[in-house]
Protein backbone atom coordinates (compact mmCIF):
# COMPACT_ATOMS: atom_id res chain seq x y z
CA UNK A 1 0.00 0.00 0.00
CA UNK A 2 3.26 2.25 0.60
CA UNK A 3 3.67 3.01 -3.32
CA UNK A 4 -0.10 2.62 -4.45
CA UNK A 5 -0.46 6.61 -4.16
CA UNK A 6 2.59 6.75 -6.99
CA UNK A 7 2.09 4.19 -8.96
CA UNK A 8 -1.55 5.20 -9.26
CA UNK A 9 -0.58 9.00 -9.87
CA UNK A 10 1.94 7.48 -13.04
CA UNK A 11 -0.57 5.20 -14.54
CA UNK A 12 -3.63 7.69 -14.28
CA UNK A 13 -2.17 11.36 -14.00
CA UNK A 14 -3.83 11.62 -10.35
CA UNK A 15 -3.35 10.51 -7.13
CA UNK A 16 -5.29 8.66 -4.53
CA UNK A 17 -6.33 9.81 -0.91
CA UNK A 18 -8.54 6.82 0.12
CA UNK A 19 -8.69 2.83 -1.44
CA UNK A 20 -12.26 0.75 -1.03
CA UNK A 21 -11.89 -2.53 -0.98
CA UNK A 22 -14.53 -5.39 0.84
CA UNK A 23 -14.91 -8.53 1.91
CA UNK A 24 -17.93 -11.40 1.29
CA UNK A 25 -19.01 -11.80 4.49
CA UNK A 26 -20.51 -15.40 3.81
CA UNK A 27 -16.80 -16.58 2.96
CA UNK A 28 -14.40 -14.30 4.88
CA UNK A 29 -14.22 -12.15 8.71
CA UNK A 30 -12.20 -9.47 7.71
CA UNK A 31 -9.13 -10.47 9.81
CA UNK A 32 -6.30 -9.91 7.34
CA UNK A 33 -7.63 -6.30 6.65
CA UNK A 34 -8.59 -5.53 10.29
CA UNK A 35 -4.96 -6.40 10.96
CA UNK A 36 -3.28 -4.48 8.21
CA UNK A 37 -5.30 -1.47 9.21
CA UNK A 38 -7.82 -1.67 7.19
CA UNK A 39 -10.74 0.59 8.71
CA UNK A 40 -14.67 -1.02 8.41
CA UNK A 41 -16.93 1.49 8.06
CA UNK A 42 -20.23 -0.17 7.15
CA UNK A 43 -21.52 -2.98 4.60
CA UNK A 44 -23.50 -3.41 1.79
CA UNK A 45 -27.05 -4.80 1.95
CA UNK A 46 -26.56 -7.60 -1.26
CA UNK A 47 -28.11 -5.43 -3.92
CA UNK A 48 -25.84 -5.37 -6.28
CA UNK A 49 -25.64 -3.07 -9.67
CA UNK A 50 -28.51 -4.09 -11.45
CA UNK A 51 -31.33 -4.28 -8.37
CA UNK A 52 -34.02 -2.54 -9.85
CA UNK A 53 -37.03 -4.45 -7.63
CA UNK A 54 -34.89 -4.37 -4.26
CA UNK A 55 -34.33 -8.20 -4.20
CA UNK A 56 -31.31 -7.86 -2.19
CA UNK A 57 -29.92 -11.56 -4.21
CA UNK A 58 -26.33 -10.90 -3.67
CA UNK A 59 -24.05 -11.82 -1.14
CA UNK A 60 -23.73 -9.43 2.05
CA UNK A 61 -20.19 -7.71 1.93
CA UNK A 62 -18.35 -5.53 4.79
CA UNK A 63 -16.84 -2.54 3.57
CA UNK A 64 -12.85 -0.99 4.11
CA UNK A 65 -11.04 2.30 3.99
CA UNK A 66 -7.55 2.46 4.06
CA UNK A 67 -6.19 6.01 4.35
CA UNK A 68 -3.79 6.90 1.67
CA UNK A 69 -3.17 10.32 2.63
CA UNK A 70 -3.32 11.27 6.21
CA UNK A 71 -4.72 15.12 5.47
CA UNK A 72 -7.73 13.22 3.52
CA UNK A 73 -10.48 14.90 5.70
CA UNK A 74 -9.36 18.55 5.27
CA UNK A 75 -8.64 17.50 0.82
CA UNK A 76 -12.17 16.22 0.72
CA UNK A 77 -14.14 18.75 2.56
CA UNK A 78 -14.99 16.80 5.52
CA UNK A 79 -15.10 17.48 9.57
CA UNK A 80 -12.29 16.74 11.72
CA UNK A 81 -12.27 12.93 12.79
CA UNK A 82 -14.60 13.56 16.30
CA UNK A 83 -13.62 9.64 17.41
CA UNK A 84 -15.38 7.00 19.13
CA UNK A 85 -13.60 6.69 22.26
CA UNK A 86 -14.47 5.44 25.33
CA UNK A 87 -17.61 6.42 27.33
CA UNK A 88 -18.83 6.29 31.01
CA UNK A 89 -21.29 3.92 31.77
CA UNK A 90 -23.05 6.73 33.00
CA UNK A 91 -22.67 9.41 30.82
CA UNK A 92 -25.67 10.62 28.95
CA UNK A 93 -27.90 8.86 30.61
CA UNK A 94 -29.62 12.34 32.84
CA UNK A 95 -33.58 11.84 32.68
CA UNK A 96 -33.84 15.15 30.51
CA UNK A 97 -31.29 13.81 27.76
CA UNK A 98 -30.97 9.74 27.45
CA UNK A 99 -33.29 9.58 24.90
CA UNK A 100 -31.85 12.26 22.46
CA UNK A 101 -28.49 11.11 22.74
CA UNK A 102 -29.13 7.24 22.45
CA UNK A 103 -31.68 7.07 19.64
CA UNK A 104 -31.20 11.30 18.17
CA UNK A 105 -30.15 11.50 14.61
CA UNK A 106 -30.94 7.74 13.93
CA UNK A 107 -31.33 6.98 10.04
CA UNK A 108 -34.90 6.53 9.72
CA UNK A 109 -35.48 8.51 6.41
CA UNK A 110 -35.65 12.38 7.56
CA UNK A 111 -35.23 14.50 10.75
CA UNK A 112 -39.16 14.42 11.64
CA UNK A 113 -39.26 10.81 11.72
CA UNK A 114 -35.63 11.08 14.27
CA UNK A 115 -37.15 13.59 16.45
CA UNK A 116 -40.43 11.69 16.47
CA UNK A 117 -38.71 8.34 17.48
CA UNK A 118 -36.54 10.29 20.34
CA UNK A 119 -40.17 11.81 21.27
CA UNK A 120 -41.35 8.07 21.52
CA UNK A 121 -38.28 6.50 23.38
CA UNK A 122 -38.64 8.97 26.15
CA UNK A 123 -42.04 9.26 26.59
CA UNK A 124 -42.20 4.89 26.89
CA UNK A 125 -39.47 4.65 28.94
CA UNK A 126 -42.08 6.55 31.53
CA UNK A 127 -44.14 3.70 30.98
CA UNK A 128 -42.44 0.56 30.01
CA UNK A 129 -44.72 -2.22 29.13
CA UNK A 130 -48.07 -0.33 28.32
CA UNK A 131 -49.81 0.29 25.05
CA UNK A 132 -48.84 3.59 23.74
CA UNK A 133 -52.50 4.90 23.82
CA UNK A 134 -51.77 4.72 27.53
CA UNK A 135 -48.84 6.25 27.30
CA UNK A 136 -49.44 9.05 25.28
CA UNK A 137 -51.94 10.11 27.99
CA UNK A 138 -54.95 11.23 25.68
CA UNK A 139 -52.72 12.92 23.31
CA UNK A 140 -54.01 11.10 20.03
CA UNK A 141 -51.37 13.15 17.85
CA UNK A 142 -48.93 11.94 19.59
CA UNK A 143 -50.33 7.99 19.56
CA UNK A 144 -51.59 8.90 15.72
CA UNK A 145 -47.03 10.07 15.21
CA UNK A 146 -46.42 6.87 17.20
CA UNK A 147 -48.42 4.22 14.47
CA UNK A 148 -46.79 6.11 11.33
CA UNK A 149 -43.44 5.94 12.54
CA UNK A 150 -44.28 1.99 12.87
CA UNK A 151 -46.48 1.63 10.00
CA UNK A 152 -44.30 1.27 7.04
CA UNK A 153 -43.51 -0.31 3.97
CA UNK A 154 -41.08 -2.91 4.09
CA UNK A 155 -38.24 -1.77 2.17
CA UNK A 156 -38.51 1.79 4.36
CA UNK A 157 -35.55 3.02 6.49
CA UNK A 158 -37.63 2.63 9.27
CA UNK A 159 -36.31 -0.82 10.96
CA UNK A 160 -34.99 -2.16 13.63
CA UNK A 161 -30.98 -2.19 13.18
CA UNK A 162 -32.18 1.75 12.02
CA UNK A 163 -33.53 2.67 14.90
CA UNK A 164 -31.12 0.97 17.10
CA UNK A 165 -27.77 2.42 15.38
CA UNK A 166 -27.31 5.80 17.74
CA UNK A 167 -27.77 3.31 20.70
CA UNK A 168 -25.39 0.60 19.77
CA UNK A 169 -23.12 3.48 18.92
CA UNK A 170 -22.94 4.43 22.27
CA UNK A 171 -23.17 0.80 23.68
CA UNK A 172 -19.77 0.35 21.98
CA UNK A 173 -17.81 3.18 23.34
CA UNK A 174 -19.27 1.93 26.54
CA UNK A 175 -17.68 -1.23 25.99
CA UNK A 176 -14.41 0.20 25.03
CA UNK A 177 -14.28 1.64 28.62
CA UNK A 178 -14.65 -1.53 30.63
CA UNK A 179 -11.58 -4.80 30.92
CA UNK A 180 -14.07 -7.56 30.60
CA UNK A 181 -18.21 -7.19 28.54
CA UNK A 182 -20.20 -10.39 28.75
CA UNK A 183 -22.00 -9.71 25.19
CA UNK A 184 -25.42 -11.84 26.19
CA UNK A 185 -27.76 -13.89 23.58
CA UNK A 186 -30.67 -14.86 24.37
CA UNK A 187 -34.06 -15.23 22.39
CA UNK A 188 -37.64 -14.51 23.08
CA UNK A 189 -40.57 -15.55 21.60
CA UNK A 190 -43.19 -12.41 20.65
CA UNK A 191 -46.99 -13.87 20.31
CA UNK A 192 -49.33 -12.12 18.52
CA UNK A 193 -51.74 -14.83 17.91
CA UNK A 194 -54.77 -12.44 18.65
CA UNK A 195 -53.87 -9.94 15.77
CA UNK A 196 -55.54 -12.59 12.83
CA UNK A 197 -55.34 -10.12 10.39
CA UNK A 198 -51.40 -9.48 10.83
CA UNK A 199 -49.16 -10.68 7.92
CA UNK A 200 -45.61 -11.97 7.56
CA UNK A 201 -45.96 -13.91 11.15
CA UNK A 202 -44.25 -17.36 11.54
CA UNK A 203 -45.09 -20.06 14.00
CA UNK A 204 -43.53 -20.03 17.39
CA UNK A 205 -45.09 -22.85 18.98
CA UNK A 206 -48.12 -25.65 19.15
CA UNK A 207 -50.16 -26.90 22.41
CA UNK A 208 -51.17 -30.60 22.60
CA UNK A 209 -54.02 -29.91 20.31
CA UNK A 210 -51.85 -29.46 17.18
CA UNK A 211 -53.04 -25.32 17.53
CA UNK A 212 -50.05 -23.13 16.41
CA UNK A 213 -49.08 -19.70 18.14
CA UNK A 214 -48.20 -16.98 16.02
CA UNK A 215 -45.90 -14.19 15.99
CA UNK A 216 -41.95 -13.58 15.77
CA UNK A 217 -38.52 -14.81 17.21
CA UNK A 218 -36.49 -11.92 18.69
CA UNK A 219 -32.58 -12.76 19.02
CA UNK A 220 -31.11 -10.12 20.69
CA UNK A 221 -27.62 -9.14 22.62
CA UNK A 222 -27.30 -7.71 25.38
CA UNK A 223 -23.50 -6.31 26.54
CA UNK A 224 -23.21 -5.89 30.03
CA UNK A 225 -20.02 -5.22 32.53
CA UNK A 226 -19.12 -8.18 35.01
CA UNK A 227 -20.79 -6.60 37.93
CA UNK A 228 -24.33 -6.48 36.30
CA UNK A 229 -24.54 -3.05 34.71
CA UNK A 230 -25.94 -3.39 31.29
CA UNK A 231 -24.29 -1.22 28.89
CA UNK A 232 -26.80 -1.16 25.73
CA UNK A 233 -28.42 -3.48 23.17
CA UNK A 234 -25.80 -4.50 20.73
CA UNK A 235 -27.66 -6.47 18.33
CA UNK A 236 -31.82 -7.49 17.54
CA UNK A 237 -33.11 -9.18 14.85
CA UNK A 238 -36.60 -10.65 14.47
CA UNK A 239 -37.53 -13.57 12.29
CA UNK A 240 -40.87 -15.46 11.68
CA UNK A 241 -40.26 -19.44 12.03
CA UNK A 242 -41.72 -21.52 9.64
CA UNK A 243 -42.41 -25.52 10.65
CA UNK A 244 -40.70 -27.82 7.99
CA UNK A 245 -42.03 -28.26 4.61
CA UNK A 246 -43.90 -31.78 3.98
CA UNK A 247 -41.70 -31.66 0.59
CA UNK A 248 -38.33 -31.18 2.61
CA UNK A 249 -36.89 -34.59 2.83
CA UNK A 250 -33.06 -33.84 4.01
CA UNK A 251 -32.11 -35.10 7.18
CA UNK A 252 -31.35 -32.19 9.62
CA UNK A 253 -27.32 -32.97 9.88
CA UNK A 254 -27.82 -32.27 6.03
CA UNK A 255 -29.33 -28.73 6.30
CA UNK A 256 -26.99 -26.36 5.46
CA UNK A 257 -26.61 -23.88 9.22
CA UNK A 258 -27.67 -21.02 7.50
CA UNK A 259 -31.10 -22.90 7.04
CA UNK A 260 -31.17 -23.28 9.96
CA UNK A 261 -32.99 -21.00 12.78
CA UNK A 262 -30.01 -21.68 14.79
CA UNK A 263 -27.96 -19.92 12.23
CA UNK A 264 -28.52 -16.54 14.36
CA UNK A 265 -26.54 -17.58 16.84
CA UNK A 266 -23.59 -17.27 14.78
CA UNK A 267 -24.77 -13.98 12.98
CA UNK A 268 -24.88 -12.54 16.59
CA UNK A 269 -21.59 -14.09 17.52
CA UNK A 270 -19.80 -12.78 13.95
CA UNK A 271 -21.18 -9.45 15.03
CA UNK A 272 -19.49 -9.28 18.68
CA UNK A 273 -16.01 -10.70 16.63
CA UNK A 274 -16.26 -7.67 14.34
CA UNK A 275 -16.52 -5.06 17.01
CA UNK A 276 -13.65 -7.28 19.05
CA UNK A 277 -11.34 -5.37 16.46
CA UNK A 278 -12.76 -2.40 17.65
CA UNK A 279 -11.71 -2.84 21.39
CA UNK A 280 -8.41 -4.50 21.65
CA UNK A 281 -7.79 -3.58 25.40
CA UNK A 282 -11.18 -5.22 26.29
CA UNK A 283 -12.29 -8.96 26.65
CA UNK A 284 -15.26 -10.08 25.30
CA UNK A 285 -17.01 -13.05 26.34
CA UNK A 286 -20.07 -14.16 24.71
CA UNK A 287 -22.95 -15.66 27.07
CA UNK A 288 -25.40 -18.27 25.86
CA UNK A 289 -27.69 -20.50 26.64
CA UNK A 290 -28.46 -24.29 26.33
CA UNK A 291 -30.09 -23.71 22.82
CA UNK A 292 -26.37 -22.28 21.45
CA UNK A 293 -24.51 -26.04 22.52
CA UNK A 294 -23.87 -26.62 18.87
CA UNK A 295 -21.30 -27.65 17.08
CA UNK A 296 -20.82 -25.44 14.35
CA UNK A 297 -21.04 -22.45 17.02
CA UNK A 298 -17.72 -23.47 18.91
CA UNK A 299 -16.16 -24.24 15.38
CA UNK A 300 -17.01 -20.45 14.48
CA UNK A 301 -15.49 -19.33 17.62
CA UNK A 302 -11.82 -21.02 16.92
CA UNK A 303 -11.68 -19.25 13.72
CA UNK A 304 -11.17 -16.05 14.97
CA UNK A 305 -10.22 -16.81 19.09
CA UNK A 306 -10.93 -12.87 19.66
CA UNK A 307 -13.86 -13.36 20.80
CA UNK A 308 -14.35 -16.10 24.32
CA UNK A 309 -17.43 -18.68 24.99
CA UNK A 310 -19.01 -19.14 28.10
CA UNK A 311 -22.29 -21.95 27.30
CA UNK A 312 -24.36 -23.41 29.23
CA UNK A 313 -24.38 -27.08 28.37
CA UNK A 314 -27.23 -29.28 26.74
CA UNK A 315 -25.65 -32.46 25.06
CA UNK A 316 -24.36 -34.58 27.07
CA UNK A 317 -21.45 -35.23 24.63
CA UNK A 318 -18.73 -37.88 24.03
CA UNK A 319 -15.27 -36.77 25.14
CA UNK A 320 -11.82 -37.91 23.47
CA UNK A 321 -9.92 -38.29 26.71
CA UNK A 322 -11.99 -39.94 28.84
CA UNK A 323 -13.90 -43.34 29.54
CA UNK A 324 -17.11 -41.61 30.52
CA UNK A 325 -19.19 -38.92 28.75
CA UNK A 326 -18.95 -35.49 29.26
CA UNK A 327 -21.18 -34.50 32.61
CA UNK A 328 -20.06 -38.03 34.46
CA UNK A 329 -16.45 -36.86 32.97
CA UNK A 330 -16.63 -33.43 35.09
CA UNK A 331 -18.51 -35.15 38.34
CA UNK A 332 -15.37 -37.38 38.76
CA UNK A 333 -13.04 -34.43 39.15
CA UNK A 334 -12.45 -33.04 42.73
CA UNK A 335 -13.95 -30.28 44.05
CA UNK A 336 -11.77 -27.29 43.49
CA UNK A 337 -13.69 -24.63 45.26
CA UNK A 338 -16.92 -24.06 46.29
CA UNK A 339 -18.71 -20.79 46.26
CA UNK A 340 -22.39 -19.26 47.86
CA UNK A 341 -24.51 -18.31 45.44
CA UNK A 342 -28.09 -16.45 45.96
CA UNK A 343 -30.73 -18.35 43.53
CA UNK A 344 -34.33 -15.87 42.85
CA UNK A 345 -37.72 -17.28 43.68
CA UNK A 346 -39.26 -18.80 40.94
CA UNK A 347 -43.08 -19.13 39.88
CA UNK A 348 -44.49 -22.83 38.53
CA UNK A 349 -44.98 -22.87 35.31
CA UNK A 350 -46.90 -25.54 33.24
CA UNK A 351 -45.47 -27.54 29.91
CA UNK A 352 -45.42 -25.14 27.19
CA UNK A 353 -45.12 -26.16 23.46
CA UNK A 354 -40.81 -25.77 23.46
CA UNK A 355 -40.47 -25.18 27.21
CA UNK A 356 -40.29 -28.06 30.35
CA UNK A 357 -42.97 -27.50 33.59
CA UNK A 358 -40.89 -25.99 36.43
CA UNK A 359 -41.58 -26.34 40.41
CA UNK A 360 -42.74 -23.23 42.64
CA UNK A 361 -39.19 -22.04 43.89
CA UNK A 362 -38.20 -19.91 46.87
CA UNK A 363 -35.57 -17.45 47.26
CA UNK A 364 -32.19 -18.94 48.89
CA UNK A 365 -28.68 -19.01 49.14
CA UNK A 366 -27.29 -22.10 47.54
CA UNK A 367 -23.82 -23.41 48.33
CA UNK A 368 -22.05 -24.89 45.06
CA UNK A 369 -19.44 -26.83 44.64
CA UNK A 370 -17.39 -26.42 42.00
CA UNK A 371 -15.57 -28.94 39.37
CA UNK A 372 -13.53 -28.54 36.38
CA UNK A 373 -11.71 -30.44 33.47
CA UNK A 374 -9.96 -29.38 30.16
CA UNK A 375 -12.12 -31.38 27.27
CA UNK A 376 -11.81 -32.25 23.90
CA UNK A 377 -15.66 -32.64 22.39
CA UNK A 378 -15.82 -35.04 19.27
CA UNK A 379 -17.19 -33.29 16.35
CA UNK A 380 -20.45 -34.86 14.71
CA UNK A 381 -20.26 -38.08 12.60
CA UNK A 382 -21.04 -35.53 9.61
CA UNK A 383 -18.30 -33.69 10.08
CA UNK A 384 -16.03 -35.87 10.06
CA UNK A 385 -13.23 -33.56 8.47
CA UNK A 386 -13.30 -31.18 11.56
CA UNK A 387 -10.87 -31.33 14.31
CA UNK A 388 -12.16 -31.53 18.21
CA UNK A 389 -13.20 -28.62 19.83
CA UNK A 390 -10.50 -28.26 22.80
CA UNK A 391 -12.97 -26.40 25.60
CA UNK A 392 -13.35 -26.35 29.44
CA UNK A 393 -16.25 -27.90 31.22
CA UNK A 394 -17.70 -26.35 34.56
CA UNK A 395 -19.63 -28.16 36.43
CA UNK A 396 -21.39 -26.82 39.54
CA UNK A 397 -23.35 -28.54 41.81
CA UNK A 398 -25.45 -28.22 44.99
CA UNK A 399 -24.43 -30.76 47.64
CA UNK A 400 -27.07 -30.23 49.98
CA UNK A 401 -30.25 -28.47 48.81
CA UNK A 402 -33.18 -27.67 50.82
CA UNK A 403 -35.50 -31.12 51.62
CA UNK A 404 -38.29 -31.25 49.13
CA UNK A 405 -36.09 -28.58 46.82
CA UNK A 406 -34.34 -30.08 43.62
CA UNK A 407 -30.92 -29.16 43.36
CA UNK A 408 -28.78 -26.90 41.21
CA UNK A 409 -26.41 -28.79 38.98
CA UNK A 410 -25.19 -26.55 35.90
CA UNK A 411 -22.58 -27.69 33.38
CA UNK A 412 -20.75 -24.92 31.58
CA UNK A 413 -18.86 -24.91 28.40
CA UNK A 414 -16.33 -21.84 28.26
CA UNK A 415 -13.29 -20.80 25.96
CA UNK A 416 -12.00 -19.17 29.08
CA UNK A 417 -9.36 -20.70 30.84
CA UNK A 418 -10.00 -21.77 34.09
Amino acid sequence: MATLPEDFERRFGYRPWLAESFVDRNRHFGTSYRAANWIRVGRTKGRGRQDRFCKAAETVKDIYIYPLEKEFRGRMGLAEDAGLGPLGVADGVEAGSWAEKEFGGAPVGDARLSRRLVEIAAAKAEKPGRAFTVVAGGDWAAAKGYYRLIDKLEESAVTMSNILLPHRERTVRRMKGQRTVLCIQDGTDLDYSSLAECEGLGVIGTNQTGAQSRGLHLHSTLAMAPDGIPLGVLRAQCIAPQLKSPQEDRPTFAIPIEEKETFCWIEALRDTMELAAEMPHTRLIDVCDREADFFELFDEQRRSRCVDLLIRAKHDRTITTDPFKLFEGVRQEPVQTQVRLQIPRQSARPKRSKQKARAKRAERTAELSVRYMRVQLRPPRYYKDREPIEIWVLHALEENPPPETEAIEWFLLTTVDI
